[in-house]
C-alpha cells in the first residue's frame, strides 16, 4: 500500500518460521508437516481496513466480509 494515510515503515503480521516441521508448519503427524505455512493475517482483515477507511461500518463489513467475525477483535490491521 502506498499513499498518504498509509501509516509506512511497518510490517504487519509475522514471518513464519520456514522450517519444515518447524513451529508454524501445518500439521500433527510427521507426514503432515510438508511445509504448509498459514498466513498470519488475512485478505479480510486487509479489505476490511481498506473498507473502515473508505466509510463502511460495522454491520456493512459483517456483510460484506462473512469470514471477517472468525478473527474476533482483530478485524483492523491499522495501516490506515
Amino acid at each position: 500500500m502506498i499513499g498518504g494515510a498509509v501509516r509506512g515503515g511497518t510490517t504487519y503480521g509475522s514471518y513464519p518460521t520456514l522450517v519444515l516441521g518447524g513451529p508454524d508448519d501445518v500439521g500433527v503427524d510427521s507426514w503432515e508437516l510438508q511445509g504448509r505455512w498459514i498466513p498470519t493475517l488475512s485478505v479480510d482483515q486487509y479489505a476490511a481496513t481498506l473498507l473502515g477507511w473508505f466509510g463502511a461500518s460495522a454491520t456493512q463489513l459483517d456483510a460484506v466480509l462473512p469470514n471477517l467475525k472468525n478473527f474476533g477483535s482483530a478485524r483492523s490491521i491499522g495501516f490506515l
